[in-house]
């Protein structure tokens, strides 16, 4: 089934383009990176193996790709840009493993993802990928100790590579808000900022201010807002998600540049403004919730605080296309891949398909965008034909939403996925399985429309 003509890249040949797109729709359909699963049969699990082998078949131009179709949603939106890190560890299933290092544990093989994900702030829909580094560590010891290396050389330069991407490629957005959780509390990722953006990172350092203060006591000055609720999403599968009672302070700080960090010719002070949220009422289960957010937003009133928590918040779906590229979804944890290099891609390839069923799920309840954002044009009229046989007589069975909209094909591919207009919407798994047939259907339509022109 093809999408957009080359939902991966080109990679200098067809072919290979036609093979990329199958292996995405492969992986949406199935909810596997099991190559086996993904072949089918014995010749399509060697053309896979030889695409995933092949030097032209980069995870440079796959990422350039995907984020040339992220922009193009992106135009004339306001963007969250989340980035986060995940670590796939092979903990157990080392064996035969190839040209992986140490994990974060130290000793099981592994590497590490870090994408940036586009989120319209307004709708909070996930849009696509903008950007995505994999790497895995040496095994080798560097006598350097942290503070006297370059910034350049340590991992943490992810931070400001991917606000730079961000930057660099959402040139034709409204908007665009780089967020980040205390990992990516660096002094360079302010200081370097790209001035097209604006940061909002949780703050992981009690940082000396240029009054002599600390940075955490500084609220302990400055006047309730008001109060506000929040919604927390679960840490993990089975912890319920809540909400929480926070009460906003907000005010300017200039913090000053570390003695070491690898940033020496950064400026001496910045300022910015600093939102904090504390749970109040603290029903004593799980931790409370207390967000120290430092922005280049410069706003110290309610509703100006209000929206950096809100802004902040939208980074929990980047969390999401985790869960539903690891454990919870995909499991690329699992697969019998066993050489780094084509890892790598098999990762790219199951990042794609994580975040297109996240898209698809989003747009169960709703969406003004269209369905070319997930589809190519081409399939638009199998899905005309598909849709009116999903539709049944009572109002509650009909598709609501505006036609060629991507809620419209949520609905279609939820039908088909075995919802029944009914009981609890449909999720990733209904979405998967509905996914699949429709691929086979629209596959189908395509062949008969060619045989009769």
């Amino acid at each position: 089934m093809a999408v957009r003509g080359g939902a991966l890249g080109h990679f200098g040949d067809a072919r290979r383009a036609a093979i990329g797109n199958t292996l995405v729709e492969r992986v949406v359909e199935t909810g596997s990176l099991v190559i086996r699963k993904l072949g089918g049969t014995r010749a399509r699990e060697i053309a896979i193996h030889r695409f995933l082998s092949a030097p032209s078949v980069t995870c440079g131009e796959m990422v350039e790709t995907l984020a040339h179709c992220t922009a193009v949603a992106c135009k004339g939106r306001r963007i969250v840009a989340a980035q986060d890190t995940t670590e796939i560890n092979f903990a157990g299933r080392e064996e035969r493993r190839r040209g992986l290092g140490p994990a974060g544990d130290g000793v099981s093989a592994g590497f590490f993802l870090h994408p940036v994900i586009a989120i319209d702030s307004e709708t909070e829909a996930v849009l696509g990928l903008i950007d995505a580094k994999i790497w895995t560590r040496s095994d080798g010891f560097d006598p350097t100790p942290a503070r006297e290396r370059a910034l350049e050389d340590k991992e943490s330069v992810r931070w400001l590579e991917g606000a730079s991407h961000a930057a660099d490629r959402l040139t034709d957005a409204a908007s665009v808000v780089v967020v980040a959780d205390r990992e990516g509390d660096i002094y360079a990722g302010f200081a370097r900022r790209p001035a097209s953006i604006e940061m909002i990172v949780r703050a992981a350092q009690d940082r000396v201010l240029d009054d002599g203060r600390r940075l955490f006591a500084a609220p302990e000055a400055w006047p309730e807002l008001v109060r506000s609720e929040v919604r927390v999403a679960p840490s993990r599968t089975g912890i319920a998600a809540r909400v929480a009672t926070v009460a906003l302070r907000a005010g300017t700080v200039t913090i000053c540049r570390p003695r070491h960090g690898g940033d020496v010719g950064g400026p001496a002070h910045l300022t910015l403004t600093m939102v904090e949220a504390r749970e109040v009422d603290w029903n004593g289960e799980g931790t409370p919730l207390l967000w120290r957010l430092l922005t280049t937003i410069e706003t110290i009133d309610a509703d100006g605080a209000a929206e950096i928590v809100r802004l902040y918040r939208l980074r929990w779906r980047i969390e999401e296309v985790f869960r539903s590229l690891k454990s919870d979804g995909l499991r690329l944890e699992e697969t019998q891949m066993q050489d780094a290099g084509r890892l790598f891609k098999l990762a790219l390839i199951g990042l794609a398909a994580a975040t297109r069923t996240v898209q698809l799920v989003d747009a169960r309840d709703g969406s003004d965008r269209p369905a070319t954002d997930v589809i190519d044009p081409g399939l638009l009229p199998a899905a005309d034909a598909i849709a009116p046989t999903l539709e049944g007589k009572t109002p509650r069975q009909k598709n609501p939403h505006p036609p060629r909209s991507l809620a419209w094909l949520a609905w279609i591919i939820a039908r088909l996925g075995g919802w029944n207009c009914y009981y609890k919407p449909p999720g990733p798994k209904t979405m998967r399985a509905g996914w699949a047939t429709f691929a086979s259907m629209a596959t189908g339509f395509i062949i008969a429309a060619q045989s009769n022109p």
